[in-house]
């Protein structure tokens, strides 16, 4: 779950500009300095027309700051430009700065070319100027003015870097998760392969077995032929799932068979040997198909790889076989301390667990337990049909 914060401006960009435009505009217009460097209300009635259409201008072109952010700056820094060259006191009295401020910083923020960027900043350094010669500000004011105009176009940049380089990791992230999902569904692939490349070699053997016992024994070649229909339907089960998934011709050779359930307690062996204390509960009454007794094995040996890796020496794990409905049910869990760190992202193993439960039709949850540890849970049906 994205837990950051996103305010209205990220929820609501249109909404919130035109808010935006409306505040400002009723700030330049409504808003004057007064006595001690105070702001006092001004009556509307008091701006004149010309100057009024001038702000209302800007105001609107700021409404455009995200999808035009240098346009929408050039005619905020024209709109300034006309104040300053037709009259200064009009200038000083109706400042149209605020406005300008929030352009700049769009540009800052919004513009992708950074070249265009640095020249929406040189554009107003110049209107800028302009101000500066025509109403001779002194010289504090003039480089305050330079600094925080760098600043506030600075800021823009800095956050439109931070957001190109998010959007960098998360398209590269995505990338990972796309090649570790394509390379789990070609080990999947071979691994089924095999599956299916040891069915048929038993079948021929077994065809070959009733041809030569055919004239001699008919009764044995009917129940040899028997088991090659089994085999071969069993086969043509397991083919069903190998449509749409492509074997690379450099994967490695073999046809032997694959883990099934009946290797748990082997895999079991080999765990505890590197220290783990683990305990099965196997309450699987149903024979399960080929593929998907292959499927249970690898998610169980992943799931408690992770937890030597993750967890080490010492830890407890339990692993729970069940049938729930039609579903099998796999769930691995340990007791490590809750100080014990886990990736944040989902790496090779969790991703390939869920491919192998969603190729089944299935699912399968990977988290840590609020108590501590962590838990795999795996669910998908018994004859593993396709999602």
């Amino acid at each position: 779950m994205n837990l950051a914060f996103r305010g209205p401006f990220a929820r609501w960009p249109r909404a919130s500009d035109a808010v935006l435009a409306v505040v400002l505009f009723a700030s330049v217009a409504l808003l004057r300095d007064g006595p001690d460097d105070q702001l006092v209300y001004r009556p509307i009635t008091d701006v004149p027309l010309a100057v009024l259409a001038v702000q209302v201008g800007a105001a609107v072109a700021l409404y455009r700051r995200r999808r035009a952010p240098l346009p929408v700056l050039g005619v905020v820094l024209v709109c300034w430009a006309l104040l300053v060259a037709t009259d200064n006191s009009l200038a000083e009295e109706y400042d149209v700065g605020f406005l300008m401020v929030a352009a700049l910083y769009s540009v800052g923020r919004y513009e992708a070319n950074s070249r265009r960027a640095l020249a929406g900043l040189g554009a107003t350094y110049a209107v800028l100027v302009l101000d500066i010669l025509v109403l001779g500000l002194p010289w504090g004011e003039t480089a305050f003015g330079f600094v925080f105009l760098f600043v506030v176009w600075y800021i823009g940049r800095r956050l439109r870097l931070r957001a190109d380089n998010a959007e960098r990791q998360r398209r590269q992230r995505a990338d990972e998760l796309r090649r570790i999902v394509a390379e789990e569904r070609t080990h999947i692939a071979r691994e089924l392969h095999d599956v299916v490349a040891h069915q048929v070699s038993m079948m021929t053997v077994q065809a070959g077995a009733a041809q030569a016992v055919a004239d001699t024994d008919p009764v044995g070649a009917r129940q040899a032929m028997a088991a090659v229909e089994q085999a071969g339907r069993q086969t043509l089960d397991e083919l069903r799932h190998l449509l749409g998934v492509l074997r690379p011709e450099s994967m490695r050779n073999g046809v032997g068979p694959q883990p099934g359930l009946a290797d748990v307690p082997r895999l079991i062996d080999q765990v505890s040997a590197a220290g783990l204390d683990v305990r099965i509960t196997d309450e699987l009454a149903t024979p399960l198909p080929t593929r998907v007794q292959l499927s249970a094995y690898r998610i169980v040996q992943e799931a408690l790889t992770n937890v030597v890796k993750h967890a080490g020496p010492g830890t407890r794990a339990d692993v729970h076989l069940r049938e729930e409905g039609t579903d099998v049910v796999i769930e691995v869990t340990d007791d490590a301390a809750p100080g014990v760190t886990r990736p944040q992202a989902a790496g090779h193993g969790i991703v390939g667990m869920r491919e192998r439960a969603t190729l089944l039709g299935g699912s399968l949850v990977a988290a840590p337990r609020p108590d501590g540890g962590f838990r795999v849970l795996a669910r998908f049906p018994r004859d593993g049909a396709s999602a």
